[in-house]
């Protein structure tokens, strides 16, 4: 089922002239269609409905303070629900000095820590730091700043000349190992990278910025078990600091509050948006460590002019509260765990099924999947063929939501697939979910075989 056109003529959608869905309501895991069709919302939109849709719990919290106080502008004022939030959020990372500041989203998040590694920079006497580095596969935000740290050539390509230059390193990407090794072999050359490009660009860089686990540009992906402590001990000796996007990857999605945990390596800042209010309020987060915080605090009035009109908004803060009280009082953190390796589980035998799929990885309910053209060689379809969107729309069909990943490598070529389904789901409906997601891959599959891929 291709999605009709909208009839909504004065809309800007966000692909101009692509075609649209009608949603009429969501209920827990599904969302409905104005015609009543449901669908499986196996991406949560983008990572970002973790409880689900119309949780009544997050309804209430929405109306209710709502009912007190939406908007307050934080240059004057901060609420309860701002200063609750920010106490849950501190006590995430092992700083006891960390604060936490607001924003409406990963974007906005991103460039609001890029900002504080170049005050940070400034506070230290360093005004000639002012570079980003970040990785060849990443995918970091739509803002200029965050699309400057975006390696991800696609999204990247029709801004080029208004971007600012970065530093790029490899990913650590084992399916497609930039350094041509094995898992057995492996001796961790990707964070060796990150370790020489710190060294050469000592004068002139202020932060590193990586996500744990990768999101749109490569779902699923993390890193061998030492990469971050030597990042993070690189960018210690020569004092940049380590951002740690964790936009997708954050609040609760892995399995942890952050998946750095699973690293067991803390960041000097940290990136959060998507999953932290559960996408019933536009809502972002950086956490900065005591230090950061203290450097730039103590400096002139000036050094760090930053804010955005809805930071610290008390709906947005409400929301983000109630969501954080959910996941706590009902154990899900657990069950993201639990879930996602039953979907990973699930996944097996459909891999194993259809050729096209190159590998299956993830963290909790973060998982990807690779779609290839050899299995064998792990030759990428071209993009011409456009899988990914192939196997988007025939999931439609199946009654299943997925999110499509394609130009994912840095020659534009790469189809991936993102499945990031709520933290609720249950387990018969993850096995529901595979079985739609193996049914669409036979169609796509299909349809490449019997049509010529448009030029």
């Amino acid at each position: 089922m291709t999605p009709a056109p909208s009839d909504t003529a004065h809309f800007f959608p966000r692909v101009p002239g692509g075609p649209l869905l009608t949603v009429a309501r969501g209920e827990g895991i599904h969302l409905y269609d104005r015609d009543g069709r449901a669908f499986i919302d196996g991406a949560s939109g983008a990572a970002v409905a973790c409880l689900g849709h119309a949780h009544p719990r997050i309804v209430e919290a929405l109306a209710r303070q709502a009912a007190t106080v939406a908007f307050t502008h934080s240059s004057v004022w901060i609420s309860e629900p701002a200063l609750e939030l920010s106490d849950r959020l501190a006590a995430w990372v092992p700083d006891p000095d960390a604060r936490v500041l607001f924003t409406s989203g990963g974007s906005e998040a991103v460039d609001t820590a890029i900002k504080l590694a170049r005050a940070y920079q400034l506070a230290r006497g360093r005004a000639d730091r002012f570079r980003i580095a970040s990785r060849e596969v990443s995918y970091h935000g739509a803002t200029m700043g965050a699309l400057s740290a975006t390696g991800l050539a696609r999204r990247r390509a029709p801004y080029g000349p208004m971007l600012a230059p970065a530093i790029r390193t490899s990913t650590s990407y084992c399916y497609r190992c930039p350094h041509g090794q094995t898992p057995d072999a492996c001796a961790s050359e990707c964070a060796a990278d990150v370790e020489s490009a710190i060294a050469r660009h000592d004068a002139d860089l202020a932060a590193v910025m990586i996500e744990p686990v990768v999101g749109a540009s490569a779902p699923g992906v993390g890193a061998p078990p030492d990469y971050f402590r030597r990042v993070a001990e690189a960018c210690r000796i020569h004092d940049v600091l380590f951002i740690a996007d964790e936009v997708m990857s954050g609040a609760g999605r892995t399995g942890r509050r952050l998946a750095m945990e699973h690293y067991g390596v803390w960041p000097d800042v940290v990136v959060l948006s998507k999953g932290l209010s559960g996408g019933y309020a536009p809502l972002g987060a950086v956490i900065v460590s005591g230090r950061v915080y203290d450097a730039i605090r103590q400096t002139p009035p000036g050094q760090f002019i930053h804010g955005f009109t809805y930071s610290a908004s008390p709906l947005a803060a409400a929301v983000g509260v109630e969501v954080q009280r959910v996941i706590d009082e009902t154990g899900l953190l657990a069950h993201v765990e639990a879930m996602g390796a039953r979907l990973r589980e699930a996944l097996t035998p459909v891999a194993r099924q259809h050729a096209m799929v190159g590998d299956v990885r993830g963290r909790g309910l973060l998982v990807g999947l690779e779609l290839v053209a050899d299995r064998a060689t792990r030759e990428p379809f071209p993009p011409a063929t456009r899988l990914a969107q192939r196997v988007f729309e025939a999931a439609l069909e199946q009654g299943l939501i997925v999110y499509p990943c394609a130009g994912t490598l840095p020659d534009g070529r790469g189809d991936q697939i993102l499945l990031a389904p709520p933290y609720i789901i249950r387990a018969e409906e993850v096995d529901d979910l595979a079985a739609r997601l193996a049914r669409a891959l036979t169609v796509a599959a299909a349809t490449i075989a019997t049509q010529t891929p448009r030029s």
